[in-house]
């Protein structure tokens, strides 16, 4: 190992910044109360903003309702009915519907049909529109429970069960209160009672 020649300054030690080069790196930092007010405003102001779109874009890919679900917009549909007549959803649009999923075979869709029948004749005026979808059934039967009971509003087949799917039907009856702008106002699962039933007309009647 080599000697040390006096007056030589080792360098394998650790620097320190002098104090006169710290303070001159103080001095190259901006003072923020130098800066306009404008600028001021402005930094404070672009942290609010960006939280707001942040929020905003939540809110915008929030899920729509499901399907069949109340405040969701009633699915669409095209049948034809018992009589050969075509059915269409988007042609009751603007009319109070009632949009009831039954059976011959079901107990409580038989009890159910004389209220039924009673807020089509008493509503008749409103502009009510009951349309029947018949589920898991023969199509005879279909046409002759209808026949029997006196049902005079049009009951249509659902082959595939594609409607009672869009609906997310569960079993008959359930049934579909859609007000005149599209939108499921209710949605009874099971047997509706003549209190039930009222309620739900109100949701979609507007009784003046």
């Amino acid at each position: 190992m080599a000697p040390m020649v006096a007056g030589e300054r080792t360098t394998t030690g650790p620097r320190t910044e002098s104090p006169v080069s710290a303070q001159a790196s103080l001095h190259r930092l901006p003072d923020l109360r130098r800066l306009p007010l404008r600028h001021l405003v402005v930094a404070a102001t672009i942290p609010l903003i960006l939280l707001a779109l942040v929020l905003v874009a939540v809110l915008w890919r929030s899920p729509a309702p499901a399907a069949g679900t109340v405040g969701s917009v009633a699915p669409d549909f095209s049948l034809v009915d018992l009589d050969g007549d075509p059915i269409r959803m988007a042609d009751l649009r603007g009319r109070p519907v009632i949009v009831n999923f039954w059976a011959s075979w079901c107990g409580p869709c038989v009890e159910e049909f004389p209220l039924l029948k009673a807020a089509f004749e008493r509503h008749a005026v409103d502009g009510l529109a009951v349309v029947g979808i018949v589920y898991q059934d023969r199509t005879a039967a279909a046409r002759d429970f209808m026949a029997s009971n006196g049902g005079t509003w049009p009951a249509a087949m659902d082959p595939g069960e594609v409607v009672a799917t869009a609906y997310n039907i569960l079993g008959p009856p359930e049934t579909f209160f859609i007000g005149p702008d599209g939108t499921i106002a209710a949605r009874q699962l099971g047997q509706f009672s003549a209190e039930s039933l009222e309620r739900h007309l109100a949701a979609i009647i507007d009784e003046e």
